[in-house]
């Protein structure tokens, strides 16, 4: 049965791979800004309800280093490897991006996220990522920011209260 898993994950990470390779001739094309990584990111989160990274993962140097709350990853192969965990654990994921901002090769996106899980109510998390280009216009750095447990916990009732009754006294 694990054989048959791992196998099926194999299949998946070469069809992606692939799709990358196949998108790679659009993104040399492409030049990213805060303009155009806004226009990405809204079509990333917003493919009827399942999030779709195919565009956008050619965009991203085969090197990036990516870091958010949870997790710490290095390559390509892990972020798109991670990409999909994302899209499997959630039933419905959306993103409205508020803002962008770009300062060099640096871009700031603002975002509000709502993730449905499959058996939790909605969450709706707010964040934001800074991503580096590279010299090749390419994201080689991307960083996420965001409360994932307080705005989870805002979400359920009772605990709530609780949850911000110990963060107050704790650390307000």
């Amino acid at each position: 049965m694990f054989s048959r898993i791992a196998d099926t994950t194999s299949i998946i990470l070469l069809i992606l791979e692939q799709k990358v390779m196949e998108q790679d001739n659009e993104a040399k094309m492409r030049v990213l800004n805060a303009d155009s990584i806004k226009e990405l990111w809204s079509k990333t989160y917003n493919t009827d309800g399942k999030p779709d990274w195919s565009h956008i993962l050619p965009f991203y140097d085969k090197d990036i280093y990516f870091r958010d709350s949870i997790q710490e990853i290095r390559g390509l192969e892990e972020f798109t490897a991670m990409t999909k965990r994302l899209t499997d654990r959630s039933k419905k994921l959306s993103m409205n991006i508020v803002r962008t901002a770009q300062q060099n090769e640096d871009i700031f996106i603002e975002w509000e996220m709502t993730i449905t899980f499959r058996k939790n109510p909605n969450s709706v998390i707010y964040g934001s990522s800074r991503v580096t280009l590279n010299e090749g216009g390419k994201i080689i750095a991307q960083r996420d920011y965001y409360d994932l447990w307080g705005d989870i916990f805002d979400n359920i009732p009772r605990f709530r209260k609780a949850y911000r009754r110990f963060m107050k006294r704790k650390f307000g």
